[in-house]
């Protein structure tokens, strides 16, 4: 049916204002001075445009889970479960928190009556310590999987990860209190024989549960802030690795980066994450995704939660 004169010059003038306004980003008050219209009659024209088409508006929403997508990177990586954060907001904060709640809630529906978790610090664990609440199963103990001593005043949080989850679990964590990574392989060997660390060592080994992270080789990144390396170290790092898991730094497809630095480095070995009845990695924010990805292709956990835009990306790595 043809359009009346009058049709015809109203769908012509929402043409213009739609251009002007979606195209040229002018207000609409400015393009109701420019044509001489009233505000009223630029927001009329506008509507009109979008209920004949003119205009079609989409939002392309990068938060949207795709159905199938926690499958897919199951499936992709040879994961057991595969847990995706409902985003509300892409702030690295944000990030945090939600896929910090998202592994206190699995933590809990996994943990058994005599388990041991095996814990790392940093701001990760510090949002998953956050959202954990009292669980009721019966002689579960915790202990950490790296040693807790820094090199600096920065925090590295694991005195908050250690409150929490005494509270929530009814146990007092047993902690690692030497450094990360010491200076000389020597120090590292001499303190590794010593009963208590290797009484550590081995209750980290049997645990069947391990929760943790990935760090990043970025200049912020935690393990460079807490004074282990100097800047040749860091500059090799950088230049070498793509992020590390338990403090040990890793390649783009997961194997050790720099085994100098790992002969040094107090921690569970990576390779004991494999064995884990649940072996948890929580890690999100786009700065992670290449750690992420290196960790997964070393097969190292079973479990992965992250949040929506990484999950994304992964899949077409």
């Amino acid at each position: 049916m043809s359009l009346s004169a009058k049709n015809t010059a109203q769908m012509k003038a929402a043409v213009e204002v739609s251009r002007l306004y979606y195209l040229d980003k002018i207000s609409q008050t400015a393009i109701a001075k420019k044509l001489n219209l009233s505000r009223p009659t630029i927001s009329r024209l506008l509507q009109l445009a979008q209920d004949q088409n003119i205009v079609q508006i989409k939002i392309n929403n990068p938060f949207e889970k795709v159905p199938d997508l926690p499958q897919k990177l199951a499936t992709k990586y040879g994961l057991k479960k595969v847990l995706i954060a409902d985003q509300i907001g892409s702030s690295y904060t944000s990030v945090l928190d939600q896929i910090g709640e998202l592994a206190a809630h699995y933590l809990s529906t996994v943990v058994q009556n005599n388990d041991i978790i095996g814990l790392t610090w940093g701001t990760t664990m510090a949002a998953v310590a956050k959202h954990l609440t009292t669980n009721a199963r019966q002689n579960v103990s915790t202990v950490y999987l790296k040693g807790t001593v820094s090199n600096s005043t920065h925090n590295n949080y694991s005195s908050i990860v250690t409150e929490r989850f005494n509270t929530a679990f009814h146990t007092q964590t047993e902690i690692l209190p030497v450094p990360v990574i010491f200076d000389h392989q020597k120090t590292h060997d001499i303190v590794s024989q010593d009963q208590f660390i290797k009484r550590i060592i081995q209750k980290g080994q049997q645990a069947q549960i391990a929760l943790y992270t990935v760090g990043t080789v970025r200049p912020e990144a935690m393990l460079f802030q807490l004074g282990y390396f100097n800047q040749a170290q860091i500059n090799y790092l950088e230049e070498h690795a793509v992020g590390d898991i338990l403090s040990q730094f890793i390649n783009k497809d997961g194997t050790i980066a720099a085994p100098k630095i790992a002969e040094r480095t107090m921690s569970l070995n990576p390779s004991e994450l494999k064995k884990k009845r649940e072996s948890i990695l929580v890690a999100g924010g786009i700065e992670k995704l290449p750690a992420i990805h290196a960790a997964l292709c070393g097969g190292y956990p079973n479990v992965l939660i992250t949040d929506i835009v990484d999950a994304q990306k992964l899949l077409t790595m």
